[in-house]
């Protein structure tokens, strides 16, 4: 059944979801949202709730297709050193934050093209897959729309700006696996499959709980 109260996190949909290939669409900052399996929020509670949510799963960054919305929204955090040499660990992350992000409609445009692949990368989609070698920009200017309906640009470089290039291109449908090797993705054949059996067993559960609330509205 679904829950119209605003969640204080949403469930993460996982590698082999089909909306994490779907391109999202373009948003207003009064656009209604509904989050799959709950109800009608704004923009600014959606927001919250994937804040909270990327803490949760002791995240950077988490974009509006990683909770089931297809349009174009991320939010990303800088801490006070990066989150990547903190893996694991039960540090609170909200007492490391030096800034967060929410960004609607981001457009990316590279300031510095010179390729960095040191970075380690992973994806709350993808649990307990990391891999070196990504190629991003070392730095980017980002044109946003913030919650206010104010348009803002941000210049970013080093880890920030692998952060928001990869959140914008769950934006587009793309996953950070797809910028490697098929031969480093096919290492990882039987994880993969794994979390694809588990957002397979989710999208079900959802379809039923979904078919349940129907029968009771119509009782």
């Amino acid at each position: 059944m679904s829950d119209p109260a605003a969640p204080r996190v949403y469930p993460l949909r996982l590698y082999g979801d089909p909306v994490l290939r779907r391109k999202a669409k373009p948003l207003r900052v009064t656009d209604p949202l509904t989050v799959p399996g709950f109800g009608p929020q704004s923009v600014r509670q959606v927001a919250d709730a994937m804040l909270e949510t990327m803490f949760e799963a002791r995240g950077v960054g988490l974009a509006a297709p990683q909770i089931g919305l297809p349009v174009r929204l991320f939010v990303a955090v800088e801490y006070e050193d990066d989150e990547e040499e903190n893996e694991g660990k039960e540090t609170p992350l909200r007492s490391r934050v030096l800034r967060d992000f929410v960004m609607i409609n981001p457009v990316l445009k590279v300031i510095d093209k010179k390729k960095d692949r040191s970075y380690q990368e992973g994806c709350l989609s993808i649990p307990g897959i990391y891999e070196e070698g990504v190629a991003r920009a070392r730095a980017v200017q980002v044109s946003y729309t913030d919650l206010d309906g104010h348009a803002q640009v941000l210049e970013a470089d080093d880890y920030l700006a692998r952060v928001f290039q990869h959140e914008a291109d769950h934006l587009d449908g793309v996953l950070f696996l797809d910028r490697l090797p098929a031969e480093v993705t096919d290492e990882y054949r039987k994880e993969l499959l794994a979390i694809q059996q588990k957002s397979k067993a989710f999208l079900n559960e959802l379809v039923r709980r979904e078919q349940q609330h129907a029968v009771e509205q119509n009782l």
